[in-house]
Formats: C-alpha cells, structure tokens, sequence
C-alpha cells in the first residue's frame, strides 16, 4: 500500500511542482524582505542564542576534528539550520490539510501531495541557508563544497524522516486541533534534548559514555541528525556509517508509519474540515 501510494504521488509530479511553487511564492508574499527572511532568522537566532550561551553560560564548542575549526557561531548554526529544517517540515506538514481545506473537499488526488509540496518548499530554503553556511564557512576555511554530496544524502534522509512525522502530524491535527499548540510546546522541549548549543561530550561526562541513559541519548533522532551534519560542515569529516545506517533505518519506519497513519485517518478528513 505505502509503495502504492509513492507511485501514485509521483505519477501527479506536475501537480506536486505546482503546489510546490504556490507555496514558495505564498511563504513571505507581501513581505518587505520576502526570502530574506529565510536567512535573516537563522541569523536573529545565531545572536540571541551566541550570546546567552557563549557569553553568559561561557559554553565553549569542541575544535573541529580534523579541520581545526574554533567558533561558537559556526558549531551553533551546522546544527541550528538542519534541526529548523526538520522541525519547519513538522509545522507546516501538520496544517496542510487544514489550510487547504476547499481544495480537499473539491477534487479528488492524493492527500499526501499537500503534505509532500510543504516539505519541498522547506527543502529549497533549507538549500538556501546551506549556501550562505557554505559561503561564511569557506572564509574560516572549511571548504565544504567538497562534501556536498554527503550534505545532500543526509538531506534526503532526513526528507524521508521528516516527511513521514509530517504525515502523521497532518491528519492528527484535523481530528485534534489543539495539536499544533502541544506541538510548538513539544519542539521547544526536544531543541534541549539534542547537542544544538552545548557540545555532545557535556552529555557524555555527565552521564558516562557506557550508561545507559547515553545510548537512549543518541537514540534521539535529532541528535544524531545533527552530530552527522555537523560532522560534515564543521569538523569536515564522514559521519560514522552505523550513524548513518541508523538515520536512514528509522527514515524509513517513520515513512512507513506515516503513510499507514495517514491512510487509515485520511477517510473522513474531508468530513471534518
């Protein structure tokens, strides 16, 4: 059924651009800056979140390993962005139903495709954000142009990853509305369960690299994700292939799970809206 459904999606691909592009000209029309704003939070966040744990909580990254890399800047944003990424997929994916309710009630095609155009939207200013990293990364001398296609596998796996929570995500919600607030409440909660502004090894002293508590640590997906990026972009070295095995294991349960979600709630969607 799942793989039924993919076949389905990529048969209505003209549809799924389309969609696409009406959400990426939607995401800031009106606005002053308009995709400008797609590099400017990053960067408002970067300040704010420099400043309170670099020099108010004095929180020092590790050196880059191999690359020698010391700045508190650039470790905060090779996980800032990839982490904001995965979580815009998660928000936006769970209103598309609901935001574009005349249209599911009107025509029959695969609901999914709203879901999918969302995450697609999100994917081009995620590669927006990575080009301007990759620019101010080169002057402090990481290259990473050279690692773009380990940049670009880990970016699918992490589509895939997100793209299945947001299938989920999408039919909840209409069911249960309040859930796109206890999510806003979850995501801020999970940014601290993952290494984004404190370097992995404070988790590691603290509980002990043989604990148990450690491996349920890096269980979590998001810190994986973004230890493997900045693996990539920071220390300028290859992400340890179980990490990545992993990442791409659990990639492929959260699809799997959330087109069988979406499947079984999808019937009375249009009832509900």
């Amino acid at each position: 059924m799942p793989l039924q459904k993919l076949s389905e999606i990529a048969s209505r691909r003209e549809l799924l651009a389309n969609l696409t592009l009406r959400e990426l000209r939607g995401k800031y029309k009106r606005s002053f800056l308009g995709w400008g704003w797609s590099m400017l939070n990053p960067l408002v966040s970067l300040m704010i979140y420099s400043l309170v744990f670099r020099y108010f909580l004095r929180i020092d990254p590790e050196v880059g390993n191999p690359s020698g890399l010391d700045s508190f800047a650039m470790f905060l944003l090779c996980a800032l962005l990839p982490y904001s990424f995965m979580t815009n997929v998660f928000m936006g994916g769970m209103g598309s139903l609901i935001g574009n309710d005349s249209l599911v009630k009107r025509v029959y095609f695969p609901r999914e495709i709203l879901v999918a155009s969302n995450a697609a939207s999100w994917v081009v200013s995620f590669l927006i954000e990575l080009g301007v990293l990759a620019v101010v990364l080169a002057f402090f001398g990481n290259i990473v142009i050279l690692w773009t296609p380990v940049v670009l596998m880990l970016l699918v796996i992490q589509l895939v990853f997100a793209f299945g929570i947001a299938l989920m995500l999408s039919t909840a919600a209409v069911y249960f509305r309040d859930l796109q607030h206890l999510m806003g409440l979850a995501l801020q909660a999970w940014f601290y369960t993952a290494p984004i502004v404190y370097p992995i090894a404070f988790v590691r002293d603290q509980l002990g690299e043989d604990s148990v508590w450690y491996l349920v640590y890096n269980l979590n997906p998001a810190t994986r994700f973004v230890e493997a990026y900045r693996d990539v972009l920071y220390d300028m070295r290859m992400p340890a292939w179980d990490h990545i095995g992993y990442l791409a294991f659990i990639a492929l349960v959260s699809l799997g799970l959330g087109m069988v979600v979406f499947n079984r709630l999808e019937g009375r969607v249009a009832d509900e809206l």
